[in-house]
This record gives C-alpha cells, sequence and structure tokens, in this order.
C-alpha cells in the first residue's frame, strides 16, 4: 500500500547528525533523511550512484577536482566510484539521500551507521 511520508514529521524524529534514518524503500533502493553538520570523511561507493537533495541549509559537496555549493532545493548525483565529501559548514543541513539498499554511508560497511527506520 502507498503510504504518504511528511519529511518535517520524519526530520522532527531525531537530532545526532551523519546518522541516516531510513524514510521509505523503492525498486531495491532507500531513501535516507540526515542531519548534517561539519565534515563528513572523504569516501567513495564503487557499486552505486549517490544522491543527495537540499531539503534545509547549505552543503559543500567536496569532489578532488572541484567544491558544488548547494542550496535548499539542489540535488546532485555523485557517480559510483566518486570520492566525494559532503560538509556543512554553515550550521545543520537536512539531507535527502538515495542509496541502493544496504550502501554503507561511509563507504565502508565496518564503519557504516546502519539506517534506522523512522
Amino acid at each position: 500500500m502507498a503510504v504518504k511520508v511528511r519529511l518535517a514529521e520524519k526530520f522532527a524524529l531525531f537530532d545526532d547528525h551523519w546518522a541516516p534514518r531510513l524514510a521509505a524503500r523503492y525498486n531495491g533502493n532507500e531513501v535516507r533523511l540526515a542531519k548534517v553538520e561539519g565534515e563528513f570523511h572523504w569516501h567513495k561507493h564503487d557499486e552505486t550512484d549517490e544522491l543527495f537533495l537540499v531539503i534545509e541549509g547549505e552543503l559543500d559537496m567536496e569532489f578532488r577536482d572541484r567544491t558544488e555549493h548547494m542550496k535548499a532545493g539542489d540535488l546532485i548525483v555523485v557517480p559510483r566510484g566518486t570520492e566525494h565529501r559532503p560538509c556543512a559548514r554553515s550550521g545543520e543541513v537536512k539531507l535527502l539521500v538515495m542509496d541502493a539498499d544496504g550502501t554503507p554511508n561511509t563507504g565502508d560497511e565496518a564503519t557504516a551507521f546502519k539506517p534506522v527506520e523512522v
């Protein structure tokens, strides 16, 4: 059955940073919500692309050769195998991230935060 998801309500359920929450699943993909602040670490996903949509705030998506500055309403798809580092240097950012099921957010299963359903 199709169920509507209210992003604002889901974001209100958690406060920790860099710990994605699972808001929905579709076609072998996970729709994750995350609050982020500060800098994440450099990483890549060898097997899948990754989509980031800024819901609130401003995010710098760093690549080895450039930085893309993103504001609310902007999205970017990071191609598989591309090193990247999301950075929220101007305060908290709310993100919607789409990944293939089970993709480790850190690029490494051993250090990944397992998304919790909200």
